[in-house]
């Protein structure tokens, strides 16, 4: 039971990166910090498309991250 859930918060593991790599860019460098931010205005729309899905994946794959490592740390005390 502790190897296969080992093995699954690895998978996870790999999935978050490759869920976080894959997230496009917000863009937010030392130009727009400097100029006071007036694209902002616009900065708080929803997500929509691949955008959405990503942000829904990575927060599902880090709630499952940390269900496994609350497990395996419960499996490795008992």
């Amino acid at each position: 039971m502790y190897n296969l859930l080992l093995t699954l918060l690895m998978i996870d593991s790999v999935l978050i990166i490759i869920a976080v790599l894959m997230q496009p860019a917000k863009q937010d460098d030392a130009m727009s910090a400097l100029s006071g931010g007036g694209t902002d205005l616009f900065s708080h729309q929803k997500a929509r498309g691949f955008e959405a899905f990503m942000q829904k994946a990575t927060v599902v794959l880090g709630v499952i991250f940390f269900a496994l490592a609350l497990a395996l740390a419960y499996l490795s005390s008992h």
